[in-house]
């Protein structure tokens, strides 16, 4: 829902954390759960070190507004189903988390929500559907080979969104 988005950014935003670098996560160095690579391509440049460790909410939020809330369609999506969706595709990717609502709903799973896609997301029940996304994350995190580094965090993250977004409903 469109009214939504602040609050999926501040809830985002306590499961991304600050700046963080860790040798076994392939995305690198990071803040506020925005990698390197994103927020060179996003400001189109390159960017220090320093420019990453000081990244603010401010800074950040055009980014997951543009980059991830934009692409899910989150405006159009009820509440609840828009944050389940918004927390894995900025954790996962847009593409991993759309397919898997696709699949979820019975829409074609290509990996771009469209009017076909949400007519399924509409007739589908709300409960069930982020219930299913909760189930399908966990799936794909475990089938991960850092699952034994990263496992324990990403569970309870989401195990916090399945909460979180059954609360919105």
């Amino acid at each position: 829902m469109k009214e939504n988005f602040g609050h999926c950014l501040d809830m985002l935003l306590r499961h991304e954390g600050s700046f963080v670098d860790h040798p076994r996560d392939p995305g690198g160095m990071t803040n506020l759960g925005v990698t390197l690579a994103t927020y060179e391509e996003f400001v189109n440049r390159d960017v220090t070190e320093d420019e990453m460790r000081n990244l603010t909410p401010e800074d950040v939020a055009p980014v997951y507004k543009q980059k991830y809330w934009d692409k899910i369609w989150g405006d159009e999506l009820p509440s609840g189903i828009d944050w389940s969706v918004f927390d894995w595709a900025v954790n996962s990717g847009p593409g991993r988390s759309v397919k898997a609502l696709q699949r979820i709903v019975g829409s074609s799973p290509d990996g771009a929500i469209g009017p076909k896609t949400l007519e399924k997301v509409y007739e589908a029940d709300v409960h069930d559907v982020i219930k299913k996304m909760h189930s399908a994350r966990q799936e794909f995190y475990e089938s991960l080979r850092t699952f034994d580094t990263f496992g324990i965090g990403w569970t309870r993250r989401n195990k916090e969104t399945l909460d979180q977004a059954l609360e919105m409903v």
